[in-house]
């Protein structure tokens, strides 16, 4: 089991832009409810732009137990994003979890 469907500490972190060609209103594939315009190339996901911010298509408890309600659909953000990357490990500091790559 991958540590990132008991975390969710990223989906809760950071913001979560773009390209308005990934929406499926564009040819892609991330539902177009989720996304939120910009400008007129780029989008957010729901909620990422919140204080604190949560991806609106996170499900579950962070820390515990969660998911991604369009894991297959999801942005190229999100794709790329790596479980053990810095910006991992600093997603989970803010979510007072321990480190991944603990020394």
């Amino acid at each position: 089991m991958s540590a990132c469907t008991a975390c969710g500490a990223c989906c809760a972190s950071f913001r979560v832009d773009f390209s308005v060609f990934e929406r499926d209103d564009h040819g892609g594939e991330v539902p177009t409810g989720l996304a939120l315009d910009l400008t007129d190339t780029l989008c957010r996901m729901r909620g990422t732009d919140h204080s604190p911010p949560r991806c609106a298509a996170l499900m579950g408890a962070i820390g515990q137990k969660v998911t991604c309600g369009i894991y297959e659909w999801r942005p190229s953000p999100c794709r790329e994003f790596e479980e053990g990357s810095d910006a991992c490990e600093q997603a989970r500091r803010r979510h007072h979890l321990p480190p991944l790559n603990a020394s």
